[in-house]
């Protein structure tokens, strides 16, 4: 399809800028003083979309922030892709860690530096510019819609009845989804599975008031030693979650899906010189890629208790807090998870502190089949603009949506991602390719071509 390089090509340019624009906009979900921030991205997603040749495009209020629907609707009886993607964006803290402002995009190297850059800014817009070059060239053959919400990275707590109460509005034959990352632009993959997540906040509290430290120290337990200990002691030698019961719905991958996985390029060595570190951790008996892809994990993502402010101040704190995600994998249940997780941390505490948990947010696993319409367009799209078979891989992350679209929408839903493991999502720095936005933009007109025909 020359007229869309052709098209592409000649826009370029614009679709840069039009995506620098939108990084500029600090959509941080998490945080209630950027909510007008949320509501002026909401709106300049939605005018990208009717510029892009969207029938309509539109602002839906939910409890939290608002989710924009667009449609372009050729003939209801053709095959219709709803994508999906989120305009909000993790809080960029801490910010004497970027080399540069986290809002205010920057390209170096080739890359383009800014929160959202990647998650999901850059990625869902890759599907506009598609819709665009599509719409413009006149070879749209199929239907597409879009759902772009702002709480994806703070759970999507509202998206689930949005989508209980629009499933006509969103009714398709698949869902496509950049959210996440492929091995590399040498080495395309496509995910097949995503883990699911159990997210709790933990408070230790051990005297009723912050104590002074010489005249109560070993007399009171500090409860940020107790939490110490108890963190420490989810792990055994072998890095084996210890909580009774955590495994027992654990699918074990096949040894061919193993050895499928494993073809896989992986070099430790630079895998650890990205990182700085000098040797990897993780479960016994399973690669690093495995551990990423189709183990179950359980990480401390924050702790902190006490004086933490400058200079000294000698306390024995009246209280200590955590907060622990687990990742899942297919067959274990976010709710259960969650339940196990609060019921052992309270079992294990001892008496002389008190716990109180707290649910942030879940999600379910997701496997895609790759057997379905969905994945093999999504395949073979990549194959004619990458000139090789993308590998399927497990990807480490979560979507808790995608087992909500499944179950509501009844269609499958396909993981087509262009971003890199090391583009620093939730991290200072956060980087997407300019090679990988044009790539997204050249292959998902692809998928549209070869779903239109089989799905």
């Amino acid at each position: 399809m020359e007229v869309w390089k052709e098209y592409q090509q000649k826009n370029k340019d614009r679709f840069l800028e039009e995506l620098l624009a939108l990084l500029r906009i600090p959509s941080v979900s998490a945080k209630s003083e950027h909510k007008p921030d949320m509501a002026a991205c909401a709106e300049a997603v939605k005018q990208r979309l009717l510029e892009a040749g969207a029938d309509k495009a539109e602002i839906h209020a939910t409890a939290g922030h608002p989710v924009v629907y667009a449609e372009k609707m050729i003939d209801p009886a053709k095959p219709t892709v709803l994508v999906y993607g989120h305009y909000d964006v993790q809080p960029a803290e801490p910010l004497e860690l970027w080399n540069s402002g986290p809002f205010e995009p920057v390209i170096i190297g080739g890359k383009i530096f800014a929160r959202g850059s990647c998650d999901d800014k850059g990625q869902f817009y890759m599907h506009v510019k598609a819709l665009e070059t599509l719409i413009k060239t006149n070879t749209l053959e199929n239907n597409i819609k879009f759902c772009i919400e702002g709480e994806e990275e703070v759970g999507s707590p509202n998206l689930a009845k949005f989508v209980k109460a629009n499933k006509a509005l969103l009714k398709a034959d698949c869902v496509l989804i950049s959210d996440s990352a492929m091995i590399s632009l040498d080495t395309p993959s496509l995910d097949i599975g995503l883990r699911g997540l159990s997210y709790i906040e933990l408070e230790v509290t051990g005297p009723n008031r912050d104590l002074h430290s010489g005249v109560y120290g070993g007399a009171v337990a500090n409860p940020i030693t107790i939490l110490a200990k108890m963190i420490a002691s989810l792990h055994d030698e072998n890095n084996h979650i210890t909580i009774p019961g955590f495994y027992n719905d654990v699918l074990e991958s096949p040894a061919e899906e193993r050895k499928l996985m494993a073809q896989a390029p992986f070099n430790e060595q630079e895998y650890k010189d990205d990182l700085g570190i000098k040797e990897l951790w993780g479960e016994k008996g399973y690669s690093t890629n495995e551990r990423t892809g189709i183990r179950p994990t359980l990480e401390l993502n924050g702790i902190w208790g006490g004086y933490t402010g400058e200079g000294a101040k000698t306390v024995l704190p009246s209280k200590a807090f955590a907060k622990i995600s687990a990742r899942l994998v297919p067959n274990q249940s976010s709710e259960k998870i969650t339940d196990i997780l609060i019921k052992h941390l309270e079992k294990i505490a001892p008496p002389y502190v008190t716990v109180k948990a707290t649910l942030h947010h879940g999600g379910e696993p997701y496997i895609t089949p790759i057997n379905s319409a969905a994945y093999k367009a999504a395949a073979k799209a990549m194959e004619t603009t990458f000139g090789k078979t993308p590998i399927p891989v497990r990807g480490g992350g979560s979507i808790p949506i995608c087992s909500l679209f499944e179950k509501e929408l009844d269609c499958k839903v396909v993981l087509m991602g262009f971003g890199l493991d090391s583009d620093n999502l939730h991290s200072p720095n956060e980087k997407f390719d300019v090679a990988n936005f044009y790539k997204g933009i050249e292959t998902i007109p692809y998928f549209h071509k070869f779903f239109a025909k089989e799905g």
